[in-house]
């Protein structure tokens, strides 16, 4: 087989650049085509972004929930704590990380050996005698360049899904790549949908001091997490002051003067000062000649891969959240960099999603990583938990932790780790031993004998594996 040395990447996200660096530090010729900034959403709207407002969030709720256990006083000790949020600067210093980031991993591209063009790429349909194709380079200014490439990679990522009756209009109404230009804080902010994106910026808005209505059209938040997990920060947004409307959903958002107004699909209305629409994201898989050269699209506009990435089309393979694999920088990275091994002929291992760690940066955060409660509970696998509360843990009570838990999943007999979940402060630290045990198929023996700092959160990670090996010690 002819050593493949062109690849054009469609797409700067974390599925795009990572690709690039790889394919140019193995040697090939490497084109990448974004319009917006490498990093993608990723980097430039989404998560650093996001991650940087909760930073500040984050700063706010670990003062207000613990200051007064752990003796501080600010000014006169019997009012409030008087602490506010410049919501302007905040959202400046979010914007300037994101550029900083991006022009970093920029830099790191270029660095690499690998050519960034500026445009919108879209394939031509068909193949030449040697199995290239062309990729057609459309700038800004509407001039075309055309790209021979032996093999390209669709890392185009996704958009926020809009409700037709709530169209966002940047000052009102927003979706997630609009409320970084937001100088003052909404006073009543409705968030629509309780996934991760809505409950991020549910408890991240609470914390900063707007009044927040959470609008689920679920029985609870974050439906498709872990239980008990969901419980602990449903009862958390609960008991801070959040209004969570489980089991509604929004039909339509329209703003009257300076308010905005929700009808649910029951009839019921709610009104705000702003409303934050959280409702999911659509792939961008449009316009870039996808169908036209043989790349086979779920019914979700999402492109079918297989766990090397290879869409349906020779030549062609897709990475992040084009693919609807699962909506992780992390995942898409790793995919892109799977491509560029298959391509390139090295040694590859297949995405094995079993293996993901995941977070939700809420306050506490809920991470995972491998088979889950539900997993368990569908029969899918056999295996044994046991959940130990933060609540008994030295350094959570010297901290001013409540709330949050470490549960371990472990297959009976052999005792091997096949999954977990920790919900507390920097659950996306802690959950990195677990991650490295559920890939190394490590047994609850060795978590147990293996050492932990004392005082320490990941001593809870130590007890809970010594409380499955017990168990399974007993049941022997």
């Amino acid at each position: 087989m002819e050593y493949v040395t062109r690849i054009v990447i469609i797409g700067g996200g974390p599925g795009g650049y990572e690709a690039a660096l790889v394919a140019a530090q193995l040697g090939a010729e490497v084109t990448v085509v974004d319009c917006d900034g490498l990093g993608g959403a990723s980097v430039l709207t989404d998560c650093v972004p996001s991650k940087t407002l909760i930073a500040t969030a984050e700063v706010m709720t670990n003062f207000e929930s613990s200051h007064q256990e752990l003796g501080i006083t600010v000014g006169d000790a019997a009012q409030e704590s008087g602490i506010g949020v410049d919501l302007g600067k905040v959202n400046r210093r979010v914007k300037r990380l994101a550029l900083a980031q991006s022009h970093d991993i920029t830099a790191s591209v270029i660095r690499a050996g690998a050519r960034i063009m500026r445009g919108h790429g879209r394939l031509e349909p068909t193949q030449a005698p040697d199995g290239s194709r062309e990729v057609v380079v459309t700038a800004a200014d509407g001039t075309e360049q055309r790209l021979t490439a032996d093999a390209a990679l669709i890392a185009t990522g996704g958009h926020p899904r809009e409700i037709p009756d709530a169209q966002p209009d940047g000052e009102r109404i927003l979706n997630w790549t609009q409320v970084y230009d937001l100088d003052t804080l909404p006073e009543e902010l409705i968030v629509v949908g309780s996934g991760v994106t809505g409950a991020e910026f549910a408890g991240a808005y609470q914390a900063l001091g707007s009044r927040v209505t959470l609008v689920s059209s679920r029985d609870r938040v974050l439906p498709g997490e872990d239980p008990d997990a969901a419980a602990v920060l449903e009862d958390v947004f609960r008991r801070r002051g959040m209004n969570v409307m489980s089991r509604s959903r929004a039909a339509s958002a329209k703003r009257i003067g300076d308010r905005v107004e929700v009808v649910l699909s029951d009839g019921r209305v709610i009104t705000g000062t702003h409303c934050l629409m959280a409702v999911g994201a659509i792939p961008n898989s449009e316009g870039i000649g996808l169908e036209e050269a043989g790349v086979r699209l779920k019914d979700s506009g999402h492109i079918w891969t297989d766990k090397v990435s290879r869409t349906s089309a020779p030549g062609v393979y897709a990475a992040g959240d084009c693919t609807g694999v699962f909506a992780l920088a992390s995942v898409a990275a790793m995919q892109g960099r799977i491509a560029m091994y298959h391509i390139l002929g090295e040694t590859v291992a297949p995405l094995n999603l079993r293996t993901v760690s995941a977070n939700i940066f809420t306050d506490p955060e809920i991470a995972t990583v491998g088979y889950s409660q539900a997993d368990i509970d569908s029969g899918l696998i056999v295996a044994r938990a046991v959940k130990l509360p933060l609540l008994r843990n030295p350094r959570a009570k010297m901290q001013g932790v409540r709330d949050g838990f470490v549960k371990l999943f472990c297959r009976p007999g052999t005792g091997i780790v096949v999954g977990g979940v920790v919900v507390s402060p920097r659950a996306s630290e802690l959950i990195h031993s677990l991650a490295i045990a559920v890939d190394n198929s490590l047994t609850v023996e060795q978590m147990a004998n293996t050492f932990t700092v004392y005082p320490s959160l990941s001593g809870s990670i130590g007890e809970v594996a010594r409380q499955l090996h017990t168990t399974k010690a007993a049941q022997g």
